[in-house]
Formats: structure tokens, sequence, C-alpha cells
């Protein structure tokens, strides 16, 4: 089980996700507002953190940038009722894994959190891909420069492609072993993760885009 804390400052959310959450065997604390959820995770590093946009005190944009740079191995997934694509696009590239609109069931948090959680602490073996080293047990990416930090699902879209390498993975596959094979969010979700990829191996690999079909990842070096 894990550690996880629920940012929401509606009492009959909050406190109602994190009695579901213990009653499912995790360790789960609520946090009011986004200056408490920064506090605990100073202290308490947790695995993963359910943040409502609307916040009393601090943007949730703003508090995921903050809580990816106090805790970058955590897993954020944003709870909200704004459903523009802007908004997902935005949530995610301030740091978010996931995002799932309110109104919600619990049986759909509930299974969301499980494949989160499978996919953090799954292990394996070191894949040497050109100048790239991904440690699967460790959860760690070099490059000849140094570590690369990655988000907790741009690890698991990385290691997935370079499982893979010069072969074609299509979007439906990617997003069904990488995220969920019950997956129905924002597909955008892929692409985000994509491109942040390749700002940050910029040089070491190269990821393709096969239009209307998915993804290929090749090493420039060979």
């Amino acid at each position: 089980m894990a550690r996880i804390v629920v940012v929401e400052d509606d009492p009959a959310i909050g406190g109602r996700l994190a009695e579901t959450l213990r009653a499912l065997g995790h360790e789960a604390v609520w946090c009011k507002d986004g200056g408490q959820a920064l506090s605990r995770a100073q202290d308490e590093p947790a695995e993963l953190m359910l943040i409502d946009l609307g916040l009393p005190d601090l943007d949730g944009f703003e508090l995921c940038r903050r809580l990816r740079e106090r805790v970058p191995s955590a897993v954020l997934v944003v709870l909200t009722a704004r459903t523009e694509e802007m908004d997902v696009i935005q949530a995610l590239e301030s740091g978010a894994d996931d995002y799932l609109t309110k109104p919600f069931r619990l049986a759909e948090l509930q299974a969301r959190v499980a494949a989160h959680l499978r996919r953090t602490t799954a292990t394996g073996v070191r894949i040497r891909l050109g100048p790239l080293l991904i440690d699967r047990p460790a959860r760690r990416c070099f490059t000849p420069t140094g570590e690369v930090a990655l988000r907790p699902r741009e690890f698991d879209l990385l290691v997935r492609l370079a499982a893979s390498a010069g072969q074609a993975i299509s979007r439906e596959e990617l997003m069904s072993q990488v995220w969920d094979e019950n997956w129905f969010g924002p597909t955008k979700t892929l692409d985000v993760h994509v491109g942040a990829l390749r700002r940050k191996l910029a040089g070491q690999v190269r990821i393709t885009t096969l239009r209307n079909f998915g993804y290929r990842l090749e090493s420039p070096h060979g």
C-alpha cells in the first residue's frame, strides 16, 4: 500500500476520499490547501497526490509545479471540474501525471490510483540504448552528461518505447501499457509526455511520430 495525500478544500470531498483510501489500506492524509500540501510533501513525501485545481490559497497548476520540484518521484493526479482541453494540457505541462474530471465515480478513481501505483513500483532490468542507460529497478535514467530527471509516467513511457526501440507502437498500446488497459482519460496525456521526453532527451534519442498510428523510438547513435 502507499502513502497518498489528498489536496482538496471541500471537506465533503476531501474527507471522503481520504477515508476511502484508508479503507483500501493506504496511508492517506487530507490537506485543505496548497500550503499544507507543500509542508506535508517536505516532511513526509507521498507516493501519490490527488490535487484539486480550485484551491483557496494557491493555483493548482502552480502547486503541481512546486510539488514536482520537491517530490519528483510522486505521481500527481489532478481532480477538477474543468473540462476544457487547454486546462488538461496546462495541468499535464505543470507536472501532473493524470487528470480526472469531477464528478467521478470512486470506483474509477480507485482503478486509476491502483494503475499508477502498479506502474510506479514495477521493477525490471537495465536497458542500454545508445548513450542512454535506463535503470528500471532504481527508476533512473542517465546520459553521458549525467542523470535526467523524469516524472514517473515519463519514465514508464521511455521504458516502454526503449523496450521496442526501432519498432512502431500504436497510441492505443502505449496508453494501455503505460497508463492502464481500461484507460478512458484524455489521450492528450500521451502527446504531452512524448513532448517532455523529446525536450529532456534531445540529442540522445529520437522519438518519431507516426501519423494516424503512434510513435517509434530510435537512437541517433545506432
